[in-house]
Order: structure tokens, then sequence, then C-alpha cells
């Protein structure tokens, strides 16, 4: 490629997602205009107690659930970071990510959290690394065998023929499959990718990245299936959820603000009032997104204060373990 064209190259790539998320948001913004609000506020309010009781119940469980992929990382990178600390630097972290996007929360503020505990660069890298693959691991074989047992039924522009969606699904899990055969044969326990290095793990840490990456989104769906109340069926649920957080992705708007409502819209709306939908995922947003928020922001404060107080240099390095790739 010559020098011009990868430079037009490279300015597409930084410009394009910015464009995308540009296009969605003037887009929803259309939508919202079209909006009941005040018949959307009515079916806040019929939401009872115990729904957002257990909604909230959940998104907790949720949050220490995904804080245990930082533990994975910790495995393999050998540090020596106390648990606890991890699993309170990951969570907070999430928290950030979730709410102010990916450059926030899951690289920026985790690697602060992380070399103020110790840790270099490069195993950071390492931790928040196999975080991701945990996540997109789980996300992999459960989106795939939705797609393969029950794909949801689009309406509109989304809509894509069942032939279509099921061949997604085989390709999900067949590369879910992949990971798990490439980590229990590989004598290597190393992924060379682009001059970056990923160790891998042994094929039973790998099934258990399968099994916490997969548990975690299935609890993400049981979060808004019980602020439906059992109206729409668990499946049909998570299949939304799962086509929302890949649109939140690509669109790289931050929270996937409007596309979250848009795409549980665009799959529930035949099922129930858009009225509804919209209100169930806002219960949603307020569970999973604002309330962890809220116990993040005062824990990051008071390590900012604590370490001030220390004089923000009088870390301990955390020292690799020795791993066998287990």
């Amino acid at each position: 490629m010559k020098p011009a064209a990868r430079q037009a190259w490279a300015w597409f790539k930084r410009i394009a997602p910015w464009a995308l998320a540009a296009l969605v948001l003037s887009l929803v913004a259309r939508q919202a205009r079209t909006v009941d609000w005040p018949s959307v506020g009515q079916a806040l309010q019929a939401l009872s107690i115990a729904q957002l009781l257990a909604a909230g119940a959940l998104a907790l469980l949720s949050y220490g659930l995904y804080a245990s992929f930082d533990l994975v990382g910790r495995r393999l990178t050998g540090h020596t970071l106390p648990v606890a600390r991890t699993l309170r630097v990951a969570a907070t972290s999430y928290a950030f990510n979730l709410n102010f996007g990916a450059l926030v929360g899951g690289f920026g503020l985790r690697l602060r959290l992380y070399l103020r505990g110790g840790l270099s660069a490069p195993m950071v890298a390492q931790v928040i690394a196999h975080s991701m693959v945990t996540n997109w691991l789980g996300y992999l074989w459960v989106g795939g065998a939705v797609l393969l047992v029950a794909p949801p039924r689009l309406t509109g522009a989304w809509a894509q023929g069942e032939l279509v969606l099921r061949a997604t699904g085989v390709a999900m899990v067949a590369l879910a499959l992949a990971y798990l055969a490439l980590c229990a044969a590989s004598r290597r326990r190393e992924l060379d990718w682009r001059g970056h290095t990923l160790a891998l793990p042994g094929g039973r840490l790998a099934a258990l990245q399968a099994l916490l990456g997969g548990a975690s989104w299935l609890l993400i769906g049981a979060i808004v299936w019980s602020l439906f109340g059992g109206r729409i069926d668990y499946h049909t649920v998570l299949g939304a959820l799962l086509l929302a957080a890949v649109a939140g992705v690509i669109t790289h708007v931050p929270a996937g603000l409007g596309v979250l409502e848009a795409v549980f819209v665009a799959t529930l709306g035949a099922r129930l009032p858009a009225t509804e939908v919209l209100a169930t995922v806002l219960a949603y947003r307020a569970a999973y997104y604002l309330m962890p928020l809220a116990l993040a922001l005062p824990a990051y404060a008071w390590s900012e204060a604590a370490e001030r107080q220390r004089g923000g240099g009088s870390t301990v390095k955390a020292q690799p373990r020795p791993t066998n790739g287990i």
C-alpha cells in the first residue's frame, strides 16, 4: 500500500467510528422526539419494588462475577496483588467503563489503579487482555447458542433471515471451541499477534474462562428479564441484550446511550408496547449502570485521598509468581 493510501486509511479508521456514533445519535435523537415520554414514566412507576430490588441484587452479583475475570489475569501473570484489591480495582473500573467508555474505565482507570498497586504497564495490559478474552469468549458461546436455538425476530431494517442468524451462531460457537482447543493442545503457552504476546491458559483454566464469561452474560440477561416481570421469555430478552452489546461496541457511543434502547425496541417492540420496553431498559440502566457508578465514584475518591495521604509513591512492587499454565 502506498504511503498516501496508508495515511488515508489511518485517517478513515480514526474518523469512521466518530462519524458512525454521530449518525446513530442523530437517529436516536430524531426517534426520541416521537416517544410518548409520559407513558414511559407511567410504565416506570408500574415496576414493583420487588422487581427493582431483585434487579439491584442481580447487578451487584454480576459485578462481582465480572470482577473475577481479573483473577484469571492474576493467575496467568503471577502478580501478587491481594485478591480483594484485584476485585475492587476490576469492579470500580467496570463501572467507569460502562458509563464513560473503555478508554476511561477499561484501560485508563484500570491502568492507574494497578500501577498504584505496583504492577508494571505490560503486566496490566496482560490482565486487561485476559479479562477481555474471558468476557467475549462467554459472549461467543452464549450468543451462538441463542442464535442456534432461538434466533431473535427482528423487524424493519434490523430484519435478517433465520438461516443467516443460525449460521452466525454456528460460527460464534466454533470460534469459542477453537480457542478452547488451542489452549488445550498448544505446546506453546504464548500467543503472538502483531508483536504482542499473550500468555495462553491451559485447558482447565480456559474452560473456567468460558464458564465465567458465559455466566456473566446469562446473569446480565436475568437482570433485564426480571424487570420485564416474566412477560417475555428469557431467551428472547437475552438475545436482545446480546445484540445491543455488539451494537454499542460498534458505534462507540458511551454507555450505548440510545443504542441499547433502539435495539430493544426493534427486537421486542412487537411483543410489548415501545413505551414499556423503554421503561424497562431505563430501569436496567439505573440498576446496572448508575447504581454501581454511584458506589464506584466514592470508592475511587477514597482511593485518591488515601494515595495523597501516603504521598503518592509508596506502592509495593507486585512481584510475579511462578505459573504453570493450568
